[in-house]
């Protein structure tokens, strides 16, 4: 059955809290969705029948500084039939990354954020009056499902808007020592005040971490544990990726589990190093993008899918331990990558 929503916003902390009968069983997510190029694997994905889709990013391919070309973006992909389909069976909730932030790999000094903003937010048909449309810090948000303690939480950072300058290797060293290896050109950015969030944004999410839900998912548009691919991640922002996982310590926040999206492959990674419970990441991308030559990634777990995918998270709450499933999917919506866990496993801390 379909979880009936209604939203309230939370104007201190800018969160949206949704009731819903039931806590949500099963959130579909996905990346990379070129509006101009076919969506076969939607069809699976509209057969799911999910409660909850979330689009971590890379939904439309903007690339632009023109508006108009940007909003007809958007509306070739909702002219899209079966994205038709989805918007009116199934809840759906989204956050941006480069490319429909509007610029490949931009950050804080893309000029027409603001517009971009409004054009975003219009087709994701947030609520007029949501804060989203003018805080000044980005289109960062949360929401809240469930009820009593069944609670999952969903938590959107924007990566884009306030990200520093990123640190490149340079083009000679790029070619000789990191192409041959799939890796990109970029390197960590140390500057200790570099960071992709902003402090006002870092408040924000240390808020969000100290709320009760048995199970917290961050939906990042980039990968956070893999480690120096040389592509866009947390790890070219070592400070913030630390400072997250400190403050999952400092305030015993059980049950994290990563989203991302971005890379234009699938795969599932694992940490375990300097945490108290293993953290967990599935990253799905892409809905219509692929790239074959997949980056290391010395946390992966399993391996990887370089064509079309989609993810799955489904939660068993009739068990006295829940059980977590976490699932990669191809076009057809088949299992391509399986993790079963226990909510006990990523929940070490005493709840009050």
């Amino acid at each position: 059955m379909k979880m009936f929503i209604y939203t309230i916003l939370v104007l201190s902390y800018l969160s949206v809290f949704i009731p819903t009968k039931t806590a949500a069983q099963k959130i579909l997510f996905g990346s990379c969705s070129h509006q101009d190029k076919a969506m076969p694997i939607l069809k699976a994905i509209n057969n799911e029948n999910a409660d909850l889709f979330i689009f971590l990013g890379d939904n439309i391919y903007g690339d632009t500084k023109n508006m108009q070309d940007m909003a007809d973006k958007y509306q070739r992909l909702g002219n899209n039939p079966e994205i038709k389909a989805l918007r009116l069976a199934t809840p759906i909730i989204a956050i941006w990354d480069d490319h429909d932030y509007g610029e490949n790999d931009a950050g804080a000094l893309y000029p027409q954020k603001e517009q971009s903003r409004k054009l975003m937010l219009d087709f994701w048909q947030e609520p007029k009056n949501s804060a989203r449309y003018t805080q000044k810090n980005g289109i960062y948000t949360a929401y809240m499902y469930g009820e009593g303690h069944n609670q999952v939480h969903v938590i959107l950072p924007d990566l884009r808007w306030n990200r520093d300058t990123l640190a490149n290797v340079g083009m000679l060293d790029y070619q000789k020592k990191r192409q041959p290896k799939n890796m990109g050109p970029y390197s960590p950015n140390v500057a200790k005040n570099a960071s992709m969030l902003g402090e006002t944004q870092w408040q924000w999410l240390e808020n969000e971490l100290q709320k009760p839900a048995k199970i917290k998912i961050i939906g990042s548009s980039l990968q956070l544990l893999p480690e120096f691919t040389g592509w866009e991640s947390w790890a070219n922002f070592p400070h913030d990726r630390e400072r997250l996982f400190a403050l999952i310590k400092k305030h015993q926040v059980n049950g994290v589990i990563i989203l991302s999206g971005d890379t234009h492959w699938g795969e599932m990674s694992k940490l375990t190093k300097n945490l108290d419970y293993p953290l967990w990441e599935i990253t799905s991308s892409g809905l219509t993008e692929e790239w074959k030559e997949v980056s290391p990634n010395k946390h992966r777990v399993g391996g990887f899918i370089n064509k079309v995918n989609y993810g799955e998270l489904s939660i068993d709450w009739l068990q006295a331990d829940p059980q977590i499933t976490l699932n990669l999917k191809d076009i057809a919506g088949e299992i391509f990558s399986q993790q079963k866990i226990r909510l006990s496993s990523i929940s070490p801390y005493h709840s009050i």
